[in-house]
């Protein structure tokens, strides 16, 4: 497939920061930093949330509505802006976003509160894929690492102060401004993008090419997702078949054609996204478990390994945006080979017998795994895809990520309901680790995506 690259000024030379770019650059970053915010803080307001609310029995339905909401926005987002461009997607998606803010701080009962939930949801899975589309449309090719590097940064300070902050405003001032408080700051992000907006065409060159089926697969992988998900939570084994069933079919109409195969290419590229994160996110959810049950370690202290991997992933994201002529390729297979050696490391920490310590410098070295690879993929696939393609390409990484993350997560749970307990895990804690080590070495051997411009 050929590279495109019809951003103006491919030889320019211009940082992020410069005149013509800044405004643009600010105002994606603050979306992508305050959906952050609001996706990690979330999680500490919502005890005091559900218990507010008295929807105890509804306590994991927040985050499947968000999840379920946030795979239909990204691709019908994606068809979306393959057919008229990336601007709907940049005004609606914050504007759902905002929407989903503001009635979810303003609920008064479950029922409210999930709606706000799936228009969060919505927004996210929709302002995303515009923000990448954005990304290919306005900045010079060279200029694309160091941009998706920072959108990958994005996330890290959100990483080391947003659950705390969550849970001060939680107990000082109350759940509701968990939302409400980073309300004004999404209609800051969208003016400062109105500029480049202006500027973006309102339609296409080319006319997107016909894909049938998009919707009802769409419906299909988000009602699959949920499934499983809410299975996996409560040991449902027949939902969660169903949900495999749907999910399948489902994501073979929304990824590329040879993604499950690893056709050199567009499909490897997408599917090294999902290996990456499927292997990295699930060995991360049970970090902190593993501390706190096999070594001791209070909640706060089994904390401090996901705050190194977040630091590690922003510097690496940050060395390889100033290093835009290594071949994408070349970091992508180094990520997910680093990666595996490090998840494989982990295993080293789940017997009690292990040097607990040691999580520090292989979490740190699985972050910076991620922080080579993960803006790499974003480059890389925009690269390889036509301009009428590019929404379905982003739609297409959002849920390659998305449905390897929660499935690795999910087998996760499986493996400790069967192998062993949340007070004793250390056989599933490492069978996992080492299972998904070998998943992201087995990546980095069969993923080969061909070079842009191939």
């Amino acid at each position: 497939m050929t590279a495109t690259s019809d951003a103006p000024n491919e030889t320019d030379s211009g940082s992020l920061w410069s005149g013509r770019y800044r405004a643009t650059t600010i105002g994606m970053t603050m979306l992508v930093t305050i959906a952050a915010f609001e996706h990690l803080g979330v999680s500490t307001a919502m005890p005091s949330l559900v218990a507010d609310l008295d929807g105890a029995a509804l306590y994991s339905w927040p985050f499947t509505a968000f999840l379920a909401a946030s795979v239909m926005a990204t691709v019908l987002a994606g068809r979306l802006s393959d057919r008229v461009g990336p601007v709907p997607a940049l005004l609606a998606g914050p504007g759902m976003f905002l929407a989903g803010l503001v009635i979810a701080g303003a609920a008064q009962e479950m029922g409210a509160l999930l709606a706000g939930r799936v228009l969060q949801g919505m927004g996210l899975g929709t302002q995303t894929v515009g923000i990448y589309v954005l990304v290919a449309a306005v900045y010079p090719h060279r200029r694309r690492a160091a941009a998706f590097g920072l959108l990958a940064a994005a996330w890290v300070v959100p990483s080391l102060v947003g659950p705390t902050a969550a849970g001060l405003i939680t107990q000082h001032v109350g759940w509701r401004w968990v939302f409400l408080g980073i309300a004004p700051f999404a209609v800051l992000g969208v003016v400062l993008l109105l500029p480049a907006i202006r500027t973006l065409p309102k339609t296409t060159d080319e006319a997107a090419p016909a894909r049938r089926g998009v919707v009802p697969a769409a419906v299909a992988t988000a009602a699959g997702l949920s499934a499983l998900t809410w299975a996996v939570q409560h040991g449902v084994w027949w939902l969660g078949l169903a949900g495999l069933l749907a999910l399948v079919p489902g994501l073979r109409r929304l990824l590329p054609k040879g993604t499950f195969t690893g056709r050199p290419g567009l499909p490897a590229t997408v599917l090294a996204r999902g290996l990456l994160a499927g292997a990295f996110f699930g060995v991360e959810a049970y970090v902190p478990l593993t501390l706190t049950a096999v070594h001791g370690f209070s909640p706060a202290l089994a904390g401090i390994p996901l705050t190194v991997g977040a630091c590690g992933w922003a510097a690496a994201s940050h060395w390889q945006g100033r290093h835009p002529d290594i071949p994408r390729p070349r970091l992508i297979r180094l990520g997910l080979t680093t990666l595996g050696v490090a998840l494989a490391g982990t295993a080293l920490i789940g017997p009690d017998w292990g040097l607990a310590w040691l999580i520090l410098p292989f979490w740190l070295l699985a972050g910076a795994s991620m922080g080579l690879a993960y803006p790499s993929i974003s480059v890389l696939s925009l690269d390889q895809a036509p301009a009428r393609e590019r929404g379905f390409v982003s739609s297409a990484l959002q849920v390659s990520d998305m449905t390897t993350a929660a499935t690795t997560v999910g087998l996760g749970g499986v493996m400790l309901a069967t192998l062993a307990s949340t007070e004793d895990p250390t056989a599933a804690v490492v069978a996992l680790n080492l299972l998904l080590a070998g998943l992201a070495l087995l990546g980095a051997i069969v993923v080969r995506p061909a070079p842009a411009g191939s």
